[in-house]
């Protein structure tokens, strides 16, 4: 009898989470209710990278390294792939169930500069993308876990604009190889002196460019105090996934970086963005719901819980679009500083990729030094990608942006050219709030359109010329 008690109580040892962090406090009078996330339940056992030939050596592909750790501790039922001090280079990680990849202090992933290790083949025929350098689908309990450092050697993807990279920039791309577009204001990584290309030409190269960290349709998901760099495309991307925890997380890529996203959470339902440092080349903490009929399927974003995080550098602190036709419901906006970000608080889309926005509580939001507006709404974006050509308008109006039931108090501007600014075709923009908030702007207090229903109150704008 005693021999069972103790085997029951080493087994439900072995499968308690190890992460003793208290995420409740962040649920604590709520404006409205959500379920607390899930933490990932990981199972005691150990393997290192160096026990399945791991060599941190920054010479030796640890691929094959990754693939037999990764698939020994699934044969256990899971456990930590603990990665030691090293620069570990390598190709695709891929997850199974109940696995926790760790970084010990000076661990370092970096992913190969040769394209070809992230083609997946099947019988003889090529995906035409990319797989993200770190994958999962459809798995449940999977974290990534430390404090090393991910990089995505995202130089050898990213094309560069010529206009946002100095003399001595471009000259060290061209220095790599590649291709000049013919008006010689863009760069491509085609042709590159020391690896092959995957496509054609450099137009299809890079529509093969993809995220670093993907994970789709996955339950219970942390990502915690890791450092996440330098991505081909977005850093961190949860899709139609349940029970996300980022916490305590750096993002961080060049402010040039063309897509640099760093967390864009798709179509997820109970999400929790905490104590997270970003300074990305694109959005920093970013809302996406698909676009058009498809996205109905996938469901909204919803009960998304985003508190204590700063960002440095992005195009908006916090964003919703610009595609989100699955919708977005119940999301909560708490105690974050943007810090030099373009925008602060980002609301964009177009007909076409629009949804309805519901329940978002946003509060004790502290903007220094921004670039553009504090507060945006835009319903004529335009994706404004590598390539990317602005057609005509929709004449038929589906999925029109509606943002709607939006609230905003307690926030402070020190130093923005346009404090709100808010246009779109009567209807898309209605029911928003804006109380208590100090907006020093340097140009334009307020860009309102008549067909955007805002209500400010105890909104106190201020500039030099007062």
């Amino acid at each position: 009898m005693r021999r069972t008690i103790l085997l029951a109580l080493s087994l439900l040892f072995s499968l308690t989470s190890v992460f003793a962090g208290d995420y409740s406090k962040y649920y604590q009078n709520l404006p409205k209710a959500m379920p607390e996330v899930t933490v990932p339940t990981i199972p005691a056992n150990t393997v290192s990278i160096l026990d399945c030939g791991g060599k941190g050596d920054g010479i030796t592909s640890n691929t094959e390294a990754f693939r037999k750790a990764i698939s020994k501790l699934s044969k256990l039922g899971g456990g930590h792939l603990n990665v030691p001090a090293g620069i570990y280079l390598t190709g695709l990680i891929s997850f199974k169930d109940n696995i926790d990849l760790h970084l010990e202090k000076n661990a370092i992933i970096v992913f190969s500069e040769d394209k070809k290790e992230f083609i997946k083949e099947e019988n003889g025929v090529k995906d035409d993308k990319a797989t993200p350098g770190i994958n999962a689908s459809k798995r449940k309990n999977i974290s990534i876990t430390g404090e090393g450092i991910i990089d995505g050697n995202g130089e050898w993807w990213r094309p560069v604009k010529r206009s946002k990279v100095s003399n001595t920039e471009w000259n060290d791309f061209k220095a790599m190889g590649g291709t000049e577009s013919a008006k010689g204001d863009l760069w491509y990584p085609f042709n590159l002196k020391h690896f092959d290309n995957i496509a054609a030409t450099p137009e299809a190269q890079e529509k093969m460019r993809t995220h670093l960290i993907r994970l789709t349709d996955c339950e219970n998901v942390l990502i915690q105090g890791v450092t996440v760099e330098n991505s081909p495309k977005f850093h961190i991307v949860p899709q139609r996934c349940k029970n996300v925890i980022i916490d305590g997380v750096t993002v961080r890529c060049p402010w040039n970086a063309q897509n640099g996203d760093a967390i864009d959470i798709g179509n997820c339902t109970n999400v929790l963005i905490v104590n997270n440092v970003i300074d990305a080349g694109d959005d920093g903490i970013c809302m996406k719901g698909g676009a058009g009929a498809k996205a109905l399927e996938y469901g909204p974003c919803q009960n998304i819980n985003i508190q204590d995080n700063i960002v440095y550098h992005a195009h908006g602190g916090f964003v919703i679009g610009s595609e989100f036709s699955g919708g977005m419901k119940n999301i909560y906006v708490h105690n974050n500083t943007f810090s030099g970000t373009d925008t602060g608080l980002r609301f964009k889309s177009s007909v076409g990729r629009g949804g309805t926005t519901e329940d978002i509580y946003i509060s004790n939001i502290y903007m220094t030094d921004i670039d553009n507006q504090a507060i945006v709404f835009e319903t004529t974006y335009f994706d404004n990608h590598v390539g990317a050509k602005k057609g005509a308008q929709p004449t038929k109006v589906e999925f029109a942006p509606n943002f709607t039931d939006i609230h905003m108090k307690d926030i402070v501007v020190r130093g923005c050219k346009t404090g709100i600014a808010a246009h779109g075709e009567k209807g898309m923009i209605h029911g928003i709030t804006i109380e208590n908030a100090n907006i020093f702007y340097h140009e334009t207090a307020q860009d309102i359109d008549a067909n955007s229903d805002i209500t400010l109150t105890n909104v106190n704008f201020v500039t030099f010329a007062q």
